[in-house]
């Protein structure tokens, strides 16, 4: 089968349209203000929250001989940020807190994806 066994409409000067929508683009249509009520289908999808202090790179070797007690040393220092990962991406910086015997998080920046 060559290319000239079948043909392709030519669309110069044509306006075309698919199942009815026209040319405009989803950006020219209106928007209204939204709200978090909006977001109430999403509210019950489970997400991974994961604050990541530091990280260390060692040999496999090394990492079988760590026992109990044994001080990892981070690649962070004592009062920097931590990153604040939802799903394995990162989305926030922040600080370590106390909050009733247990430790949390304060969110003190936000990171905007480029996507």
């Amino acid at each position: 089968m060559s290319a000239d066994d079948f043909s392709l409409p030519q669309l110069n000067g044509i306006d075309a349209s698919f199942d009815g929508l026209g040319t405009e683009s989803i950006r020219d249509a209106p928007t209204t203000p939204k709200s978090a009520s909006d977001l109430e289908q999403v509210f019950d999808v489970p997400v991974m929250v994961s604050a990541v202090l530091g990280s260390s790179r060692m040999p496999i070797g090394d990492l079988l001989r760590l026992q109990a007690g044994a001080v990892l040393e981070l690649d962070r220092k004592v009062g920097e940020a931590i990153d604040i990962y939802v799903n394995n991406r990162l989305v926030a910086r922040g600080e370590v807190v106390l909050v009733e015997e247990r430790l949390g998080v304060t969110m003190t920046e936000i990171i905007k994806s480029d996507d």
